[in-house]
């Protein structure tokens, strides 16, 4: 089995070269992608020496990944944050538990920082994702490339996009919860102060239940609150 995995980037200069090192590991089986939306700062000066590809795309997460994926080669795809990191033995853990029945999955995850609430918003993420079989991108969604190719990729949306493909990839199979964690940064639920991110994120997942455009939700979580003056 041939892994791709795809890591959409967008100005992560800062990070992006801790990120690929701990990807060299992998790199007898895998290929690794790194699509771009337009950054302005030196991620792709960066990164090349670390990837087997470099793809400019349109902004949008959805997008890139979408452009990583019409590039890839591997039986199987890996949706990567830059900001996260894949625990030992990866890729191994995926194959072993992907089947003729079970097409896709995602990991657990744990939130790297400080707050004490941390370690529970990341339980609670997990254990919400095995009651549910929605996926977030955080969790590092996997996906056998002709099912992926199959539903369409990830819908063209500016937010919620791994909630929307999640529901997409549900009506073929359940997803495959692994217990291994994998370690997201949890700097934006720092940043933007951990109460106020766990109401904001709820309030926008309620919004986009209701039927609120992607692009309008995208904006408020672009903000970090729940309002945007003027």
């Amino acid at each position: 089995m041939y892994f791709s995995i795809i890591i959409p980037t967008l100005n992560e200069a800062a990070s992006i070269q801790h990120c690929l090192s701990a990807l060299q590991v992998y790199r007898k089986d895998c290929e690794l992608l790194l699509v771009d939306g337009g950054s302005s700062d030196d991620t792709i000066d960066l990164a090349t020496p670390f990837v087997d590809k470099v793809l400019l795309s349109k902004p949008g997460r959805a997008r890139q990944m979408n452009h990583g994926a019409e590039n890839a080669k591997g039986d199987v795809l890996i949706f990567l944050h830059a900001d996260t990191y894949l625990p030992q033995y990866a890729l191994e853990l995926i194959a072993s538990h992907l089947s003729h029945t079970r097409y896709w999955g995602r990991f657990d995850i744990q939130l790297e920082g400080k707050h004490i609430m941390l370690k529970i918003i990341a339980f609670m993420m997990n254990w919400r994702s095995r009651l549910t079989g929605i996926a977030t991108g955080d969790q590092v969604i996997f996906v056998k490339r002709g099912v992926f190719a199959a539903i369409g990729g990830f819908p063209d949306m500016a937010l919620m996009e791994d909630i929307a493909i999640s529901k997409a990839l549900k009506k073929i199979s359940r997803p495959v919860c692994l217990p291994t964690k994998v370690t997201s940064s949890g700097r934006r639920w720092e940043r933007h102060g951990v109460f106020q991110t766990i109401l904001l994120m709820w309030w926008l997942r309620g919004c986009f239940a209701c039927g609120v455009h992607p692009d309008k939700l995208a904006a408020i979580y672009a903000k970090g609150r729940l309002w945007i003056r003027g």
